[in-house]
């Protein structure tokens, strides 16, 4: 599949089989990774943040095959997810990012693009949260009071 915001084709990687099956390897039962997954949220770590811990130290490939529910609806039952999606914090904070780039180098026109392209992807993700529920109707994006909420 093509990228978005530019002309090229995507890049290769490994794919996950298709055929949904218990994971033999795994010595872990699903209330103790549920255990897992509270204490790492508790320690402040978000949810790609515990799926990487989970894969990297513990050889849990995939959360969802063990415990039969996605990470992020655990820590929702837990009420434990956090109330900006991850996905759009990461990009807010690259926002602010190329903002403060902008205000340093004003004649920086790629710098400018990036900045459009950012934005838009924001408004992309506001509108899908809405739509879906996991942010609030009345939530927008303002980049100035954005930037006074994570600094």
């Amino acid at each position: 599949m093509a990228r978005m915001h530019s002309r090229k084709k995507g890049k290769a990687g490994s794919k996950r089989p298709s055929v949904k099956q218990k994971i033999s390897w795994v010595r872990y039962k699903p209330k103790e990774i549920e255990m897992l997954i509270l204490r790492l949220a508790k320690e402040g770590k978000t949810s790609s943040q515990i799926g990487m811990v989970l894969r990297d130290s513990y050889g849990i490939p995939d959360v969802k095959q063990v415990i039969g529910k996605r990470l992020s609806g655990l820590l929702a039952e837990k009420d434990i997810l956090p109330k900006i999606p991850e996905d759009i914090m990461a990009l807010i904070r690259k926002n602010i990012m190329i903002r403060k780039h902008m205000e340093k180098n004003t004649r920086d026109q790629p710098a400018a693009r990036g900045l459009m392209l950012t934005d838009s992807k924001i408004r992309r993700l506001v509108k899908k949260y809405k739509s879906t529920g996991r942010l609030a109707a009345d939530w927008n994006y303002d980049p100035d009071k954005i930037r006074l909420l994570i600094e």
